[in-house]
């Protein structure tokens, strides 16, 4: 599991939250099992003013050799960024369609992976991991339909990443795409991870992440409390909530060493924090049995 919920969860939120506040986030994410936490985002503050403050958040988040804090990066800057900060990984968006690539990261599809090319050798060279994150890799807001061909084409350049993660970005995708997309990235990255992020926009995130455990896909994106989206796509709301996803897996046998009670508790307080309905629905009902 990744959790999400410190760069994802808050970078749609219209409350913008302080470092302090953000790093109290992580540390309740750390202290409930999570052992992959993507905890900041290293891109411009007048684009996305959720995420200023990066380098703020990483000094004072809780250090553990089991704990891998990763940030997001879109260009070499951000990743010079990334590595003075010491990150522990680093997760880079590279676009599916040229338009919403524009419009999230003033890009095209051909500009990022470029730009991928140099971030992930610099990243090697500085011994941190490079995610290579497929956006909309299930459709765009903006040109619809997304070829699976593309995000086998794209797959393929990420030879020097340590795992490639296929979003979901705007919750279009069913669990057919799902099997669909790990058949494809596997034939065209083949020995690279797989990882998956999914948004539950339209009630389908939580079928289409139990489809890729299914598939033998051992890592997921969930955000506490369910809150997220991208600023950059219209009605793009609802990443699936970690404490639901635990849920789900815990109950079917799957194992995640993450206490799902304390990921609910931590969901709780956030929507307190953004004065926000919470949209997970494990805290109201609790787990099972009792």
């Amino acid at each position: 599991m990744v959790e999400v919920g410190p760069r994802d969860g808050l970078q749609n939120e219209s409350r913008v939250l302080d470092p302090d506040d953000r790093i109290a986030l992580i540390a309740r994410c750390a202290d409930a099992g999570t052992r992959r936490i993507e905890a900041v985002s290293f891109v411009a503050p007048g684009r996305v003013p959720q995420m200023a403050g990066a380098e703020e958040v990483m000094a004072g988040v809780p250090r553990s050799e089991d704990v891998s804090y990763s940030g997001l990066v879109l260009n070499r800057r951000g990743l010079d960024r990334a590595l003075d900060a010491r990150v522990d990984e680093v997760n880079v968006v590279v676009p599916a369609s040229d338009a919403f690539g524009v419009r999230n990261q003033g890009a095209t599809v051909a500009e990022m992976l470029d730009a991928w090319d140099g971030i992930a050798a610099a990243a090697a060279e500085a011994g941190v991991p490079a995610t290579m994150t497929i956006a909309v890799a299930f459709g765009c807001p903006f040109e619809g339909e997304t070829p699976p061909e593309r995000v086998a084409e794209i797959a393929r350049r990420a030879h020097a990443a340590s795992e490639i993660a296929l979003a979901d970005t705007i919750g279009v995708g069913v669990p057919a795409q799902v099997r669909d997309l790990t058949r494809r990235a596997r034939e065209a990255a083949p020995g690279i991870p797989l990882r998956f992020h999914f948004h539950n926009t339209r009630n389908t995130g939580y079928a289409n992440a139990l489809t890729a455990v299914d598939e033998g896909v051992t890592t997921l994106d969930a955000s506490a409390g369910g809150f997220g989206g991208c600023p950059f796509a219209p009605a793009a709301t609802g990443n699936i909530a970690t404490e639901d996803l635990l849920y789900a897996l815990h109950r079917g046998g799957v194992e995640t060493g993450i206490d799902m009670e304390r990921v609910a508790a931590t969901g709780a307080w956030l929507g307190g924090l953004l004065g926000e309905p919470v949209p997970a629905l494990l805290g109201r009902a609790g787990g099972f049995p009792g």
